[in-house]
């Protein structure tokens, strides 16, 4: 029988952001960082694969560690983290895994003969004189690689710019021969960075990092982190060396721009860097992208939404949902755990995380979900320090003749939890809720209305509550 899929999409103690999603076979790939649950930095992980059957994207499956950064002959002691990789096939069959170290300017590779087997080092991606790219003179630094291969030409993607950095110029790509090393074409710039934006119909929208590329029809699709980084942004082009035009927004992990249901400035959840990519799967598109939990920018989870395409091959941009992955909502009955929600936030309204340079992590004033234990335990996810205002949402559910809910909850806490269906709508009716040191379950009489529902928990009065999970009845 077929799993409902959800958001996150893999388990709540699992941090894989900067997802690059991949068909092949009768089975999607994901390819990602990996996180330390309390990290203190991005990316602290060895690089692990988990994959589903294309027809089930709630059937997701452990492949075990790709990768280790020890694995790099320059990182032997693992002082240097693995950030954000891509895969692609090369015109051998064999897998190629590309990545960047975090404190050096070039591009390694790995290579494996299957898709989620142990990868092993294959090298440097160099010019034809063995110069490594990053380090000849003029070089800008390489970061993020995004790969695409076509016949026995791979384009690879790569840059990151910060905001006034006038020594980034933007996005750039390379090709390479069939050696899957060597240059055959030097980088050119494909995306502005910030200083070099005005006129290009980038602006506000310019380049920061994660440049990822998929092929649709004779259209390349070039998603990007732009400088607002809590939204993937897109360009197209029918070359892939040249020629994108910026196009919009494909996510915001905020929910930033999309006013269907809200003032589109309003921020829905504590927003951050963002990375991912679109893919085709099962005869659907879906984008890829990651949200932070526990408070900081460093434990990020990654998550898929469906989307579409318009008929002049644009997308429209994706709300953040509980039930993306499933394709449609969710059973409108049932128990479900807090930490799917996809909205949170509360009177004290924020549209960053924290810090990326600090750290910081988010104050006592505002919720996070976070888990028991420490990194690898797996404990279930929940949502922590729910104080006065602060609500959780979660998208969609197909409700039909619903009368009680039940929630479980834990700490100091004396006030309810109001139920509603909309963000600021009215509420149903409350569920009391006391001082607990453990998880109790809580039970009112509350009716939701039949059909395809949004779901928020509201919690009003003193303390700050914990909540498990919320169930339908």
């Amino acid at each position: 029988m077929k799993k409902q899929g959800f958001n996150p999409f893999l388990p709540s103690w699992e941090y894989v952001p900067d997802g690059e999603p991949h068909v092949w076979g009768d089975r999607v790939y994901v390819y990602g960082s990996h996180d330390r649950f309390n990290g203190h930095v991005f990316c602290l992980n060895d690089y692990v694969c988990w994959s589903a059957p294309v027809e089930d994207l709630g059937d997701w499956r452990y492949e075990g560690v790709i990768y280790k950064k020890t694995d790099d002959p320059l990182n032997p002691d693992g002082r240097m983290c693995l950030y954000a990789p891509d895969v692609t096939v090369g015109p051998d069959g064999r897998y190629y895994l590309y990545y960047v170290l975090d404190k050096v300017p070039i591009v390694s590779v790995a290579v494996c003969e299957t898709p989620a087997g142990e990868f092993e080092f294959y090298g440097y991606v160099q010019y034809a004189d063995g110069t490594r790219l990053g380090e000849k003179a003029g070089d800008e630094p390489q970061f993020d690689p995004g790969v695409l291969t076509e016949g026995e030409r791979t384009y690879l993607y790569t840059g990151f710019c910060a905001a006034g950095d006038r020594s980034r110029h933007g996005a750039m790509v390379t090709v390479l021969g069939p050696d899957m090393l060597t240059i055959v074409e030097e980088p050119v710039f494909v995306a502005p960075s910030e200083p070099y934006s005005k006129g290009s119909g980038f602006e506000g929208h310019a380049f920061f990092e994660a440049p990822s590329i998929r092929k649709k029809d004779d259209t390349y699709y070039l998603i990007y982190s732009s400088i607002v980084m809590h939204e993937l942004c897109y360009a197209t082009s029918p070359f892939p060396t040249h020629g994108f035009v910026y196009q919009g927004v494909l996510i915001s992990n905020n929910d930033l721009h999309i006013d269907s249901y809200k003032p589109a400035d309003k921020p829905m959840y504590y927003g951050g860097n963002n990375h991912g990519s679109i893919e085709r799967i099962n005869g659907k598109w879906y984008v890829f992208y990651h949200r932070h939990t526990n408070g900081t920018a460093f434990c990020r989870q990654g998550c898929i939404e469906r989307i579409h395409f318009r008929e002049d091959g644009t997308i429209a941009q994706a709300e953040m949902t509980s039930s993306g992955p499933n394709g449609g909502p969710l059973v409108g009955h049932g128990e479900y755990p807090a930490y799917l929600a996809c909205h949170l936030f509360c009177k004290d309204e924020a549209t960053y995380t924290g810090g990326f340079g600090s750290g910081a992590w988010m104050d006592s004033r505002f919720p996070k979900i976070t888990q028991d234990g420490k990194d690898g335990d797996e404990e279930i996810g929940y949502i922590a320090n729910m104080t006065d205002s602060a609500t959780a949402g979660f998208k969609y559910f197909d409700c039909h003749g619903i009368k009680k809910v039940k929630i479980k909850v834990r700490g100091y806490c004396q006030g309810a939890f109001e139920i509603q269906t909309a963000w600021e709508g009215p509420a149903l009716g409350t569920i009391p809720v006391d001082f607990t040191n453990v998880w109790t379950e809580y039970t009112a009489d509350i009716a939701i209305p039949d059909g395809i529902q949004a779901l928020y928990f509201k919690y009003t009065g003193n303390g700050c509550a914990d909540l498990a999970s919320f169930a339908l009845e």
